[in-house]
């Protein structure tokens, strides 16, 4: 942790079978930040499988100084995915006893010009303007490439456009922003289609924790605890053995 620069790490113990690895993180997530989330406005990223089961197993907290909790990032995946996503901002606004913000427009538009007037919406603005002011960041990270269920059409990037920004180092992203091995910012046309927190608000945020695990993330866990990107890492074994013998 201290190569890292991280305040906090957790290893859990998650079993042989990758696809519990969500379910086992959310559910220790969910234990050791009751009670112990500080600051005013948390940012969530409500389309992490992990996130929402730790959302799912919130328990309520009546004196939680949260009053709000934004979706960090707009829609992703099929409207099923969507409505899970808008349900666990619901169910961790609930536990917190926080007003919810949904960024309910594509988070990532077919080109500027839409993205553009996507952000002339209310309650857009309204989301994207807390961005700022975040005082604990939950992001999600994962390959520089089609990850979970997402597909091709699913308010996503085009397969073209993913293997163009994996020729310009990116082997990872934070909220659909790119970055290289070192943990880099990789710059874009690409950046100006997302709806979302940019990297520099990421950075500006108070508190940064990052619960995930699992193969397919390694890479892109390693280059987010390169760039400093967090300080708190909740992760499974798998991925701790892999930092380890990357730094030793």
């Amino acid at each position: 942790s201290r190569k890292y620069g991280l305040a906090s790490v957790a290893v859990v113990e998650t079993g042989n079978n990758e696809d519990d690895i969500p379910r086992v993180l959310g559910t220790y997530a969910a234990n050791m930040l009751s009670g112990h989330l500080k600051g005013k406005i948390l940012g969530f990223t409500s389309w992490s499988v992990t996130l929402r089961e730790m959302a799912r197993l919130m328990p309520i907290e009546v004196n939680s100084p949260v009053t709000h909790v934004v979706e960090m990032l707009g829609d992703l995946g099929s409207p099923t995915l969507q409505h899970e996503a808008t349900l666990a901002t619901s169910q961790l606004s609930y536990a917190l006893t926080a007003d919810p913000v949904f960024l309910r427009t594509p988070g990532v538009a077919r080109s500027s010009s839409i993205r553009a007037m996507s952000l002339t919406d209310v309650y857009v603005r309204r989301a994207m303007e807390m961005f700022d002011r975040i005082d604990v960041a939950m992001i999600g990270v994962g390959p520089a490439d089609f990850h979970g269920p997402l597909e091709e059409h699913d308010n996503f990037f085009k397969s073209e456009q993913l293997a163009e920004i994996r020729t310009q180092g990116a082997v990872g992203q934070i909220l659909q922003r790119f970055i290289d091995s070192e943990g880099r910012p990789i710059k874009t046309p690409l950046d100006d289609l997302v709806v979302g927190v940019s990297l520099d608000q990421i950075r500006k945020a108070g508190h940064r924790m990052l619960i995930a695990g699992g193969s397919s993330k390694h890479e892109s866990i390693a280059a987010a605890l390169a760039g400093k990107w967090i300080d708190t890492l909740v992760t499974d074994v798998g991925v701790a053995k892999y930092l380890l013998n990357r730094t030793s």
